[in-house]
């Protein structure tokens, strides 16, 4: 009876390991792919311009209100208090008015991100199941998902080939 069982463990062991070892499995680093693609460092930079536009409107923004604001308090003992009252009111509108601005422009640059990994990954996505299709791989995992893993197992330098040959532009809507 236990002879069996154990049989019959051993059995399941050597069956489950064969049909494992048939599965191809391999990994791929999707971010260093958008880090170091041609089409991907493309769309890195125009991000990278549009929160260095985004930033230098704020600090030309927050140097204006600093002189404004320092034109306003040495006008103080020179200035009635209404018309100083009135002054101050004015400033704080002008910073609502801007920073409602900033946020909007960032609610932008955000869409514009997403808008962006939407279509590489979109792109992406093709060259992947073209190579999973054409070298019978079973399954492809992200890197960043993984613990550990054989390092022959790494197949994002061929996908970053293959992705640089057929992707020169991505058009982002």
């Amino acid at each position: 009876m236990i002879r069996n069982l154990i049989y019959t463990i051993f059995l399941f062991f050597i069956v489950t390991n064969h049909t494992f070892a048939q599965e191809k499995v391999v990994f791929i680093d999707i971010n260093f792919i958008f880090q170091n693609s041609i089409v991907g460092k493309e769309l890195n930079e125009q991000i990278a311009k549009k929160e260095k536009e985004i930033n230098l409107e704020i600090k030309k923004f927050k140097n204006d209100i600093e002189v404004e604001k320092n034109e306003i308090t040495s006008q103080k003992n020179v200035i009635s208090s209404e018309e100083y009252n009135k002054k101050i009111k004015i400033l704080e509108t002008k910073i609502k008015e801007m920073n409602n601005l900033i946020s909007k422009k960032r609610n932008e640059l955000n869409k514009f991100k997403k808008n962006v990994e939407k279509s590489f990954s979109k792109e992406l996505n093709l060259i992947i199941e073209k190579y999973s299709t054409e070298n019978s791989i079973d399954m492809i995992l992200d890197k960043s998902n993984l613990l550990m893993a054989r390092k022959e197992l790494n197949i994002t330098q061929q996908v970053i080939n293959l992705f640089n040959e057929n992707v020169k532009e991505i058009n982002i809507k």
